[in-house]
């Protein structure tokens, strides 16, 4: 099974600007102004949006000039299980609306399903059932503030089984319904979350 990953640009842009540490290795942040590529989950200031450019690898980053943040460090890994688990991060992400159960993504790395579920967690706090949800909820919040999707097609188009499953799932990460998030969303505005990063920052690189 091969995974083929593709954000959007208003995609990675939210993961960004959440600082979501799931999404560190997919892609990397590429800051105009400053020459600097960093991970999604790093804490320094946030860049004006027209400043930003997104690359897939750390190889093409730095063959556009770009040099690695020194708080983020995306050029180092870790842990010997990071390539492993970046692995099956690639293939959740690829079929987040998909069907996928332990043994099939334990088969996909080449580990047991205990041992893959031990040594995940490990790197990532999760296991691989509760960081597909989070994928899932992520793929649906950026449909139900970009799209005009009914929300039982999102449902069904994040990958939940079920729409008991989707609202429990939704409600438990984001603290809203899908129906009053994306009310929340339409009336804030889509750059609402960027505005409130530079209210909270002295600057913007």
């Amino acid at each position: 099974m091969t995974a083929e990953i593709n954000f959007t640009f208003e995609e990675m842009w939210e993961k960004i600007m959440a600082c979501d540490r799931k999404y560190d290795g997919l892609f990397f942040t590429a800051v105009k102004t400053t020459k600097i590529y960093c991970r999604p989950s790093c804490r320094s200031r946030k860049p004006k949006k027209v400043n930003v450019e997104f690359y897939t690898t750390i190889q093409e980053a730095e063959s556009r000039g770009y040099r690695a943040c020194k708080r983020c460090q995306p050029e180092t890994e870790h842990s010997p299980n990071v390539e492993v688990v970046r692995r099956v991060i690639d293939l959740l992400l690829a079929y987040h609306n998909r069907k996928l159960n332990l043994e099939e993504i334990a088969s996909h790395a080449g580990l047991s399903p205990s041992y893959l579920d031990r040594i995940f967690k490990q790197e990532t706090g999760e296991t691989p059932r509760s960081f597909l949800e989070k994928i899932r909820v992520d793929k649906a919040a950026h449909l139900l503030k970009h799209t005009e999707n009914t929300n039982l097609e999102i449902c069904y188009e994040a990958g939940f089984q079920s729409t008991s499953h989707f609202y429990k799932a939704f409600r438990r990460s984001k603290n809203f319904s899908p129906s009053d998030y994306r009310k929340m969303t339409k009336e804030l505005g889509n750059d609402s979350e960027y505005k409130q990063q530079l209210r909270e920052s002295s600057y913007a690189r």
